[in-house]
Formats: structure tokens, C-alpha cells, sequence
């Protein structure tokens, strides 16, 4: 293969590496003006080594509220979970995604 066609390739993949971040951290931001219904109570399992149990959360699919179920998630030391919840902003609710935080 001749340089120029190497040179093409590995800017090819270079760029293609670099567009990824920005693909995966798109999200979803959903505002509704349709209170969540109250949390369910979950009977959470004993604890697991290695693992934190992350609470069900109430999400919108198809422009209803549907419950997701809680689930056992790998730990990350040092950082604690921070819960899926609905927050009011106005007369509108706001969905925010759980996440990892220091």
C-alpha cells in the first residue's frame, strides 16, 4: 500500500475515534407536564459484595409513565450513585438520569 493510502486510513480511523465520545454522550432530555405517579415500594435483597443496588425508577415510554424495576449494578469505588428521579421545574417535570458522582 503506498503512504498516501496509509496516511488516508489512519486519519480515517483517527477521526472516527474522535467522533465517538460526542455520539455516546447524546442524550434524551424529557420535560412533561404529567406528574410521575409516587414511587413503589421495593423490597431490595440483601447486599451483595461488590455491587450496589440502584432503586426503581418511574421512566416515559410511549407518553406513559412505566416502571423500571431496581437492579444490582457493578460498585465503582470512590464514587456513589446518584438515582433516576423526577424533579419539578415549574409546572413542568424534568426526568434526570442516574449517574456515577465523586
Amino acid at each position: 500500500m503506498k503512504a498516501t493510502g496509509k496516511a488516508f486510513l489512519l486519519s480515517l480511523a483517527m477521526g472516527a475515534s474522535a467522533a465517538l465520545p460526542t455520539v455516546a454522550s447524546a442524550g434524551v432530555a424529557v420535560d412533561i407536564e404529567v406528574a410521575p405517579p409516587p414511587v413503589r415500594v421495593e423490597t431490595v435483597p440483601p447486599p451483595r459484595g461488590g455491587y450496589i443496588w440502584a432503586p426503581g425508577y418511574w421512566a416515559w415510554r410511549g407518553g406513559a409513565h412505566v416502571w423500571v424495576p431496581g437492579r444490582w449494578m457493578h460498585e465503582r469505588r470512590g464514587w456513589r450513585w446518584v438515582p433516576d428521579a423526577w424533579v419539578q421545574v415549574g409546572p413542568r417535570w424534568h426526568y434526570r438520569r442516574g449517574h456515577w458522582e465523586r
